[in-house]
């Protein structure tokens, strides 16, 4: 009677464990790289709120400044990548619409480029600038890591074909982009 009761209590077999082990694992491997993911999320959101934050500052920068806009004074091509480059001061009484547009440029420049990785704009005139209506493009470097989201899916960015033309981004230098159209 006793020799039946042990053959009832057996355990598991070692195979079993390890089997049990490398499932579990795998499944642990996946719940890691979606973790490391939406660590990212939040800085992404952080990004894109700051973006929007300094597009609106720069639309309404133009907006004060309409009869420079009109005159093709505000079109940026690219300055992602790019130190913001010195203006000429706008001092009263001797501020032109010409100067006033050069110090907001650089200012939205420099607050873009401490703001945001590699920071930069676009702005283009949608036909003639007289129009009084564009485009605005915030441009910034997410940084890169395992989970990170492909320079395919980077959103709006502007086409480098249009005029006027830039160096087009390339797959190691693949920003992230709002894209803003006003109307002033």
């Amino acid at each position: 009677m006793m020799a039946n009761t042990l053959n009832q209590e057996r355990g598991a077999t070692l195979i079993e464990v390890l089997v049990a082990i490398l499932v579990l694992s795998f499944g642990m491997l996946a719940l890691a790289g979606m973790m490391a993911y939406s660590v990212q999320l939040p800085k992404f959101a952080a990004y894109r709120a700051t973006a929007a934050v300094l597009a609106a500052d720069h639309v309404e920068r133009i907006r004060a400044n309409a009869s420079g806009f009109a005159q093709d004074f505000y079109k940026e091509t690219m300055t992602y990548g790019q130190t913001p480059t010195p203006h000429t001061p706008c001092v009263y009484p001797n501020c032109t619409a010409q100067l006033l547009a050069q110090l907001d440029k650089f200012e939205s420049n420099q607050a873009i480029r401490a703001a945001l990785p590699q920071g930069g704009m676009r702005v283009t005139c949608n036909g003639a600038c007289t129009s009084l209506s564009g485009d605005l493009w915030v441009m910034w470097q997410e940084p890169t890591t395992f989970a990170s989201l492909g320079a395919a899916t980077s959103d709006e960015c502007p086409d480098a074909t249009v005029a006027p033309t830039f160096t087009p981004f390339t797959a190691a230098n693949q920003p992230r982009c709002l894209h803003i159209k006003f109307q002033l």
